[in-house]
């Protein structure tokens, strides 16, 4: 029987997503979207970058046309950055996005996020992470001080789930089960 059933996964994964300048006003509204798709704000700060660390940011599109605009943009206000924790975060996360280009994306992808706040192809309202080693880089970027614990999974979850989690649980039903409450919860 146990040959039939896969093995339990925690499978976490984070993404970073920022709220840009033009759309900032709407962070309550975008926020309670992301939270109603799955999406767990693990982190969350408000910050204004130069335009330095927008270049930084965005070393990548380096020497692209669009770069000095996009650098302009970025630090033109404030942006809210966070982190977002769910199953495939990267991935449910970009399609929540749509594409990249706000004026396509009203046209293919019409409930998206940036079909819905976005401009056009620079001012697009949001920014995702295009990949894991990329999440992980802009997550630092973003908040230096974080500690990106590696999730467990396979033998180290389960190595996990024995030693810390199975114990309290055991402990606890068995002194459930011995008072008999009437109202357990």
């Amino acid at each position: 029987m146990q040959m039939l059933m896969p093995e339990p996964q925690i499978a976490v994964e984070r993404t970073l997503a920022l709220i840009k300048p033009d759309v900032v006003a709407k962070e309550e509204e975008i926020e309670d979207i992301i939270l109603r798709s799955g999406f767990l704000i693990v982190q969350k700060r408000k910050l204004q970058l130069s335009p330095e660390q927008c270049s930084n940011f965005y070393a990548d599109q380096y020497g692209k046309m669009f770069f000095p605009n996009l650098t302009a943009y970025m630090s033109s206000g404030p942006l809210v950055a966070m982190v977002l924790a769910r199953h495939c975060a990267i991935s449910y996360w970009k399609e929540l996005l749509g594409p990249s280009n706000s004026i396509k994306a009203r046209k293919t992808h019409p409930d998206s996020l940036r079909a819905i706040y976005g401009t056009d192809d620079l001012r697009n309202a949001l920014h995702g992470s295009h990949n894991f080693s990329s999440a992980e880089k802009e997550i630092r970027f973003m908040f230096p001080e974080v500690i990106l614990e590696p999730i467990p999974a396979r033998q180290g979850a389960v190595d996990y789930l024995n030693l810390y989690v199975n114990p309290t649980l055991l402990a606890g039903l068995t002194a459930l089960c011995k008072e008999k409450p009437a109202d357990p919860m």
